[in-house]
């Protein structure tokens, strides 16, 4: 049994699109940076934390040899700071001013947690910011699409058209890198059938 540790639905349709089968069982917990803790380290640790949090959780409840956990937490970094989902209008108006005509990096860190392995990668991609003015910041805050996302913005929406360039998984800048954790997926069911793997699914 595949299982989701997200409530993103940007993730959820991405698996979906993907072929894979899963549950939706959301993690809750502190997305806190520790002092001096790297950007690919905290994305990485957290998602750990969202992965190991709802294996625990479900472990005491069904048989652990069949549930497979996947975690991921994605951020956007930039010179300054590491962003994350912003706080209220202002802080996202913020966010767009420093990513507005420069480049950042997207980070998100997957986890694979069975009863037998625990799995961690992570993807990075670098994402092209054209110079966005203060009228169209202000009406894509009050659109609210910005505030529920890593770095405020969503490149599959409205924020599309302010992105000229993408280097690396467009993928997991929507929230998951669907190939990294594909392949990652498919090494666990190679492990525990010893058969080849004929779909991406798994039940």
């Amino acid at each position: 049994m595949l299982v989701l540790a997200s409530a993103s639905p940007r993730r959820r349709e991405l698996l979906t699109q993907a072929g894979f089968e899963f549950q939706l069982f959301p993690a809750n917990i502190p997305e806190v940076r520790r002092p001096n803790e790297d950007p690919a380290t905290f994305a990485v640790r957290l998602a750990q934390e969202k992965a190991q949090s709802v294996f625990d959780q479900l472990a005491s409840r069904e048989q652990p040899g069949t549930i497979l956990v996947l975690g991921a937490d994605t951020i956007v970094v930039t010179a300054e700071e590491i962003l994350g989902k912003p706080e209220d209008a202002a802080d996202a108006a913020r966010m767009l001013r420093l990513l507005s005509g420069r480049m950042h990096d997207v980070i998100t860190g997957v986890c694979l947690i069975s009863e037998q392995t625990t799995e961690v990668a992570t993807e990075t991609t670098s994402v092209t910011v054209r110079k966005i003015s203060e009228k169209e910041i202000a009406a894509y805050v009050a659109s609210g699409e910005p505030m529920d996302k890593a770095g405020a913005y969503a490149i599959q929406g409205y924020a599309a058209r302010w992105i000229p360039r993408v280097e690396g998984c467009y993928f997991n800048v929507v929230g998951l890198p669907v190939a990294l954790v594909a392949s990652m997926i498919e090494r666990y069911d190679l492990r525990s059938s010893g058969e080849a793997v004929l779909s991406g699914a798994i039940v």
